[in-house]
């Protein structure tokens, strides 16, 4: 059932619902326009908030929920400018040195990537991240620092800069790193880049975050992401923790071509994806063929819970996004569990085989 605030006042507000809520709409409309598709949001927003006065919490949950919303409402601010620009997030550890193999290859990726147009997104901190954000440079690179009692420095290339962000509390600047990102390269480090690592992987096989590709980055010969994926395939899928086609969603590499080259891939064809209503929609550069079409709805029928894939165009729900209403649609009822083989369908989305033969020039 639909959310209905002045309902939820009148029965939860000692105050009076209706008064209450004429007052919320009069504050909302002092600064949010009528024609808002957010006007609702806001709302219901304020009506949090007065619950909570109400209840009068602790002064310790009233300070995490201020900061919270304080530092989301900034970073949303800040991040405005660069959203037309696709991003990477890279982990890795602070701990590796500049001298090291790996430092130079988290370098060489970060060159490669701006060359692409290309943010690369980091914790702003050494190690890795300072050698990805060095070959990025200064333009192409944003850094979400982590404010700590003792002190801490960003590294040199987003130090100082309107590129670097600082957050309070670590649950917010990983929703960022996470949200801003277009794609994820891990390299080896410690506790925190494994716990990004498996963070992510959760968040994208359960559907809770966009499909991105997951690219783990190590040197020639190295057995870091090596023995982290057998250990996966033996203990989380060998006990049916998992399934098998959900290792289908990183892709190993070890040299900063491979990562850049699995990242511009999965976008060459593939542009964006948004549930409307039961229907899933990938959002593509090129049409595909009929015989591609036609391939999907025989080898990835298990991904449907109904129906078949349709090529569209854009329709009446998709147009809060006029700058994409161009691009052909592939839409279906997706079962929403199955994103490893989601993934193998984009791959073959993007092969150049599948796409429509393009139209004549009119020139």
């Amino acid at each position: 059932m639909p959310f209905d605030p002045d309902d939820y006042l009148a029965r939860h507000f000692k105050t009076g619902g209706a008064d209450l809520a004429s007052r919320i709409d009069e504050l909302v409309a002092l600064v949010v326009a009528d024609t808002s598709p957010n006007l609702a949001l806001y709302r219901e927003m304020l009506v949090t908030v007065m619950r909570m006065a109400q209840a009068d919490r602790s002064r310790w949950d009233a300070k995490i929920m201020l900061q919270t919303m304080r530092e989301m409402e900034h970073a949303f601010s800040r991040l405005d400018q660069f959203k037309r620009r696709r991003k990477v997030t890279v982990f890795g550890s602070a701990r590796t040195p500049a001298e090291h193999p790996l430092y130079g290859l988290a370098r060489e990726l970060g060159a490669r990537l701006a060359r692409c147009d290309m943010m690369v997104i980091t914790g702003a901190g050494g190690g890795i991240m300072a050698a990805a954000h060095e070959g990025a440079g200064r333009d192409n690179s944003l850094g979400l620092n982590i404010t700590l009692p003792f002190e801490q420095r960003a590294n040199a290339t987003v130090d100082g800069t309107d590129n670097l962000l600082s957050f309070h509390f670590f649950f917010v600047r990983k929703l960022f790193f996470v949200k801003e990102a277009d794609a994820l390269v891990l390299c080896p480090g410690g506790f925190g880049t494994l716990d990004e690592a498996l963070e992510v992987l959760t968040l994208v096989q359960t559907g809770k975050s966009p499909l991105v590709p997951i690219v783990l980055l190590d040197m020639p010969g190295g057995s870091y992401w090596r023995d982290a994926l057998q250990f996966m395939r033996n203990q989380l899928e060998g006990n049916r923790y998992i399934l098998p086609s959900d290792l289908r969603l990183v892709r190993l590499v070890d040299s900063a071509e491979q990562a850049t080259h699995e990242i511009t891939r999965f976008y060459s064809n593939f542009h964006s994806s948004r549930w409307l209503q039961d229907r899933f929609v990938i959002r593509m550069n090129h049409g595909l063929s009929g015989e591609a079409l036609e391939h999907l709805n025989e080898t990835y029928a298990d991904l449907c819970l109904s129906g078949a894939f349709e090529q569209q165009p854009c329709c009446s729900m998709e147009l809060d996004e006029p700058e994409l209403q161009r691009l052909p649609r592939l839409s279906f009822v997706f079962n929403g569990r199955d994103y490893g083989r989601l993934r193998e369908l984009i791959d073959f989305v993007n092969d150049t085989g599948s796409w429509a033969p393009a139209l004549p020039s009119e020139d």
